[in-house]
């Protein structure tokens, strides 16, 4: 027969000097605990709140985003009509807004304005590592490939520019420093630039651009 009853056992006196050690290993762990708690606090929190806080949407003024709109050949006008026909009415919580002019080729979302341009010159690639022309793309450059579309951004002034390298009809996003990963938001157009615009030839696209 098995014995199921628990034994009974003596109790053990307590030795007065573990005793003691374990109070000061409390003494002490409290403090730490405490640090950890400050200092995993302290990381969570935004590099740069007051950026955090003005990357909120601000509200819509009525007026007409000013943009401009130069003159598109033909082609590149029927392309940049079904470019500007697709977009969304809204990117995340930013509802588009009328542009003073271009409407077949420039939108606006949101307020600061973040802006989409059809059919503005194409960047161009710097044609080695020492070449210096100005406005040339450098070629150690990382181009960003984002939803099948490749990206060149460039900071400056207030707001970075995201433009497409990769296709016929160059796009171009400006993303003023009001918000926060200006690419993630040039991305938010990455699907109707595919619907809408053809890619280069493989042999005109650089090197960046192409996925192996």
């Amino acid at each position: 027969m098995v014995n199921l009853d628990t034994p009974q056992q003596t109790p053990e006196k307590k030795d007065p000097v573990k005793r003691a050690a374990a109070i000061w290993a409390t003494a002490i762990a409290v403090p730490v605990t405490l640090l950890v708690g400050v200092l995993a606090f302290i990381t969570i929190q935004p590099d740069n709140p007051e950026k955090s806080e003005k990357s909120e949407a601000l509200p819509i003024p009525s007026t007409a985003v000013s943009i401009d709109a130069p003159k598109l050949d033909e082609r590149t006008a029927t392309v940049c009509l079904a470019v500007t026909s697709q977009l969304p009415a809204k990117i995340r919580d930013l509802p588009a807004r009328t542009v003073t002019a271009g409407h077949e080729q420039n939108a606006a979302y949101g307020e600061p304005p973040i802006t989409v341009s059809c059919g503005v010159p194409a960047p161009v690639m710097c044609e080695s590592l020492q070449d210096e022309t100005p406005g040339c793309v450098p070629m150690d450059t990382e181009l960003l490939i984002m939803n099948r579309v490749c990206w060149y951004a460039k900071s400056g002034g207030n707001a970075a520019t995201i433009t497409t390298m990769d296709r016929e009809v160059p796009v171009q996003v400006t993303v003023p420093d009001h918000y926060d990963n200006p690419a993630q938001w040039a991305n938010e157009f990455s699907d109707t630039v595919v619907k809408t615009v053809k890619s280069k030839p493989l042999d005109q696209m650089p090197s960046g651009c192409q996925i192996s």
